[in-house]
């Protein structure tokens, strides 16, 4: 390798949303993620809403709450004219 180029590799600590923070190594001192593998819902086998921009309220509000509602069956289908 060559001498002066490259940059420092240091110790790191990554620190993510849910609390859970370990220790690596990279080139800078601290990266914060949203989201990990102790709170993934892949790696949980739960299910929760991840929304870190708000897109899921602005959805409901736009939509409302009734948007994925089947519809009702008693209003039948198009009639149709020979």
């Amino acid at each position: 390798m060559k001498k002066d180029i490259h940059p420092k590799y240091d110790k790191c600590v990554v620190s993510c949303g849910c609390g859970a923070s370990w220790e690596t190594r990279s080139t800078t001192s601290q990266i914060k993620v949203e989201i990990c593998s102790s709170c993934h819902p892949f790696y949980t086998g739960t299910q929760k809403m991840v929304d870190s921009l708000g897109r899921v309220d602005r959805f409901t509000k736009k939509f409302g709450g009734e948007y994925f509602k089947k519809a009702d069956k008693k209003k039948g289908k198009a009639k149709r004219y020979n």
